[in-house]
């Protein structure tokens, strides 16, 4: 009797340590949307705010198109709901990136991703302060160090 006690107790154990490690495995592990966030070495900053787009139809804003150099990305945005729009105008395997900057407020750029391929368009939900300038690239990400982006337009209080 006393045998097979201490092999259940040796058993029971060793599930015990088994479930333990794989519980701490897994919290240890970054969820799917914390590694979205964080595709680009910005995306760490405090004064950043990094977002991957969720695909849309509908379009709505004010438009520019990056020059072919930019790989033909569109940025719109839409002021009365701080949406940021990204068409991937290019079929290369790149994210379609829009970067949106200002200086009032404590984040001061904003990064929306298309990683959804070409002729898809995105939409990110930011929120800024109407108040100060405003500024808007459009380009593509090569690499969480490198996203090449011509700058677009600026605004006020919008």
């Amino acid at each position: 009797m006393r045998t097979i006690c201490n092999r259940l107790g040796r058993t029971s154990r060793r599930a015990a340590i088994l479930i333990a490690a794989v519980a701490v495995t897994m919290l240890a592990l970054p969820s799917a949307a914390m590694a979205e966030d964080n595709y680009f070495n910005w995306c760490t900053r405090a004064d950043t705010s990094c977002q991957t787009g969720v695909e849309v139809g509908l379009v709505e804003g004010e438009c520019m198109t990056a020059p072919a150099a930019y790989h033909k990305t569109q940025v719109c945005i839409k002021y009365d709901g701080d949406y940021v729009y990204v068409y991937d105008g290019q079929a290369d395997g790149y994210a379609a990136m829009a970067e949106i900057g200002n200086d009032n407020g404590s984040i001061n750029s904003r990064l929306c991703r298309n990683n959804k391929g070409y002729g898809t368009w995105v939409r990110c939900n930011f929120d800024w302060a109407e108040a100060g300038e405003h500024r808007a690239w459009g380009g593509y990400k090569i690499s969480t160090m490198e996203m090449p982006t011509e700058f677009l337009w600026a605004w006020n209080g919008k």
